[in-house]
């Protein structure tokens, strides 16, 4: 049930389809029927694109992939600039203040937060819903989920810096180049930390002690190749009906050889102070392994020198061939679809392997062919059963706070963890439960209609009972200006708040790119008719019930 509720919520009406009745009652089975079917065929019909432009719902629908929310101002600028015009002013937008310098600037180097997280959570909500540079936000959130690490997991002091710096890492390389940011990655003192090959050491024969494995297995498995070879599109590569394996023990042991001897970097300071945490790792040669080192078929020669060794390591894997397929699906799923063609597949991982000008992993290249593939942009594609994607909790808040010009008064942003399931979103920036991120790219939800369809849907796994109706109860509380000091600007909704059907129609594109299907608008317009109008808080009554009811229909929850 929903907690302290001053105004009617009502879920889908009798009108609407069977899975949509349901929303969310029978949440588990009944969301997987919905995201096959987006309620409707996905949703009311938009009108057709005029002649010389974008629609609103086609700027509307290209943000909810491109950003961390959409809104008029956003709208208008798409419509504007054209999908790839809108690109090119992003891609070049300067970084906003990094989420260090904002700890600096608050207190936080103070030594009585040493042993705290204090910050992290304020620092990283404020770039998810403020920064102007709102494309790169969206790929540093996509890049923490496929490059894990979580801030619970970075042992040492100055766990807030510690992962503050590491998203930082990731913006700045946002758009650059993946072998470089594989290699800052792997230098980073978080990584180092959280997957532990910091301080690794050599084999020592008299102990038995061997070099840590963890980051030389999760390097490959999960950051670059993936467990079994692949096509360019992304399917499995068959010899006589099985796979084959990309990587065996013998090529984690010898790879875990390359990451023995990195350590902290404590030059000229100490722990009284978080600057350590931000420089790259440095090698302390008593420590690492000067023999040869071999692995994927590459063997790094007896008395290499560690960095070039690493640097090597790098290069051999980086160019393996699953490296474009593997990241570049990942990336879709994040943006995109759960379920991309092979065809879209292969097309980006095309550009992954070369941008046209000779250059391998040019995200920047990349981040545009996968947004302004026709995939992406057809709203034919869109409109099919197989498209789209449950949207994550943490961006259906930052929509939300986005659409709104959300603020916080006092600066602190004071958003908190989110990743409670029952009270909360179920996941929060920099807070997966295990290197394997919130979901599994793979995860198909049991006896729903989507394994039926032999479909993945990564998000699922976070989505049940107690998450959905957390979910609900948080945005209530957001809704209401209720979450911390962040305030939202309803200006423009109050203004429409006496016509029901007018404010739904805001609602539907902001938000939901106008998906949410004709039968649902009724039934939510019926709902909020039923509201006293006419007066400052029966207006702002109308607001909020109409805002958490969109919020919590399956035409905003599945980005199609």
């Amino acid at each position: 049930m929903l907690a302290n509720v001053n105004f009617p919520v009502l879920v889908e009406g009798p009108s609407e389809d069977a899975a949509c009745q349901s929303w969310p009652a029978a949440f588990g089975t009944v969301l997987a029927s919905a995201t096959l079917s987006a309620c409707g065929g996905g949703g009311s019909a938009a009108p057709p694109p005029a002649p010389d432009g974008l629609t609103e719902a086609d700027a509307a629908r290209f943000l909810s992939q491109a950003s961390m929310g959409a809104d008029r101002v956003g709208i208008a600028r798409v419509q504007a600039l054209g999908y790839a015009g809108w690109l090119d002013e992003q891609f070049e937008l300067p970084s906003s203040a990094s989420r260090w310098d904002w700890l600096i600037a608050n207190g936080y180097a103070d030594i009585s937060n040493r042993n705290t997280q204090a910050g992290f959570d304020r620092v990283a909500w404020q770039k998810l819903i403020a920064s102007p540079d709102t494309l790169r936000q969206r790929i540093t959130l996509a890049l923490s989920e496929i490059f894990v690490t979580a801030i619970a997991g970075l042992s040492g002091p100055w766990k807030q810096f510690a992962g503050a710096s590491y998203l930082d890492l990731l913006e700045e390389g946002a758009f650059g180049s993946h072998r470089e940011l594989i290699q800052r990655i792997s230098l980073s003192l978080p990584m180092g930390r959280y997957l532990t090959y910091r301080g690794s050491a050599k084999e020592n024969p008299a102990s038995g002690a061997l070099p840590d494995e963890n980051y030389a297995r999760e390097l490959m498995q999960l950051f670059t190749i993936g467990l079994v070879e692949l096509k360019l599109d992304a399917t499995l590569k068959l010899t006589g009906n099985r796979t084959t394996d990309t990587y065996g023990q013998d090529d984690i042991t010898g790879l875990a050889r390359v990451f023995t001897g990195w350590d902290q970097d404590f030059a000229g300071a100490d722990a009284t102070t978080p600057d350590y945490v931000q420089r790259p790792m440095i090698q302390l040669p008593r420590r690492y392994e000067t023999g040869a080192k071999t692995f994927l078929g590459t063997t790094i020669p007896a008395g290499t020198d560690a960095l070039q060794g690493l640097t090597l390591a790098l290069d051999a894997i980086t160019t393996h061939p699953n490296v474009a397929p593997f990241f570049s699906r990942q990336l879709i799923q994040r943006l995109v679809t759960s379920n991309p063609s092979p065809a879209y597949v292969e097309r980006v991982a095309t550009v992954f392997n070369d941008d046209g000008k000779g250059a391998r992993g040019n995200l920047r290249a990349v981040v545009r062919a996968l947004l302004l593939d026709d995939e992406a942009r057809s709203a034919t594609v869109a409109a099919s059963l197989e498209f789209g994607k449950l949207r994550e909790p943490m961006l259906r808040l930052t929509a939300w706070a986005r659409a709104f010009r959300v603020v916080s008064p006092s600066g602190n942003w004071n958003v908190g963890n989110t990743s409670d399931a029952g009270t909360a979103l179920a996941q929060s920036p920099l807070r997966s439960p295990s290197v394997f991120n919130f979901f599994r790219p793979g995860y198909v939800p049991p006896n729903s209609p989507i394994a039926l369809a032999a479909l993945e849907a990564p998000e699922f796994q976070i989505a049940n009972e107690s998450s959905v109706v957390g979910y609900i109860n948080f945005m209530q509380r957001a809704v209401a200006g209720l979450l911390g000091d962040l305030t939202p600007d309803y200006s423009g909704l109050l203004t429409l708040a006496d016509d029901a059907g007018a404010l739904l129609a805001e609602l539907n594109l902001v938000l939901a790119a106008n998906q949410i299907s004709a039968s649902s608008l009724a039934t939510l317009t019926t709902a909020v008719q039923g509201i006293p109008s006419g007066t400052a808080s029966s207006r702002r009554n109308r607001v909020n019930a109409a805002l958490l009811m969109v919020l919590a229909t399956p035409g905003f929850i599945v980005q199609k």
